[in-house]
């Protein structure tokens, strides 16, 4: 605990299920599959106490449970659909007084980006904050961090299908009830899709990756130099349309 206090637990969302690319966070990324580069990418960040995966409990999802222990990384299998429920369920397993939501499909998460927002959050102490209230930083570095009451208080309210599907909605929706802390870059680049939902995202991430000799400590800014270096990189998955948030 970083205060004798607070204990910090990233949750890692991930399923074997996906519109555009099923089987995505078990696929091949450079020797290992995108679940273990998010894994091993989490964890090293400092603030960080304990990375946990949360899958279903479908046997679709048996893989995944099978990757965590090869990995290993501690696994909680919870509801298929409830998705906020599931994340609520594995905060009070894994007594965390703060939860960091990563999703799966983020190989090129950043340790140093996910301090920030977390070293933000330890400092300013509102219920939810993340990099994504106000984006600057490019989307698959998301990174949000909830105070474990205000999770509860979600869980308990949420009534819109969406909101139990994508965990947080409910929060940043509903700034008379929590407070907000939106965690800002110095420059813009959401333009930049760093995250995989489709095969053309895949092609970019593999792509990364065998540029960075198929290691997974680099960090964001030798990706931004890389896309900078390389523009044709970026048009791998230019046109790929991010799914809305009522789409699930």
């Amino acid at each position: 605990m970083l205060d004798g206090k607070t204990k910090v637990v990233a949750i890692v969302q991930a399923r074997m299920g996906s519109t555009r690319l099923p089987g995505k966070v078990l696929l091949d990324l450079a020797g290992r599959t995108m679940l273990a580069r998010v894994v091993r990418r989490v964890a090293r960040a400092a603030l960080v106490e304990e990375v946990v995966v949360a899958t279903t409990d479908s046997p679709d999802d048996d893989p995944i449970v099978e990757e965590c222990r090869r990995l290993p990384v501690a696994c909680f299998r919870g509801n298929e659909d409830d998705v906020l429920d599931r994340f609520q369920q594995a905060a009070t397993a894994f007594q965390a007084d703060v939860v960091v939501r990563i999703t799966a499909d983020c190989p090129l998460i950043d340790p140093e980006v996910t301090d920030l927002v977390i070293r933000a959050f330890l400092d300013h102490r509102p219920d939810y904050a993340s990099n994504t209230l106000r984006r600057t930083y490019p989307r698959g570095l998301d990174t949000e961090v909830i105070a474990a009451a205000a999770l509860a208080h979600a869980s308990r309210e949420a009534s819109e299908p969406y909101q139990r599907v994508h965990v947080t909605p409910y929060l940043y929706q509903y700034p008379e009830l929590f407070r907000l802390l939106a965690v800002t870059g110095s420059e813009d680049l959401s333009r930049h899709r760093w995250t995989v939902d489709s095969p053309q995202d895949l092609r970019f991430a593999r792509a990364v990756y065998r540029r960075m000799g198929g290691v997974d400590a680099f960090s964001w800014h030798d990706v931004g130099r890389l896309v900078a270096e390389e523009p044709t990189l970026a048009d791998l998955n230019r046109d790929v349309r991010h799914k809305e948030l009522v789409e699930g």
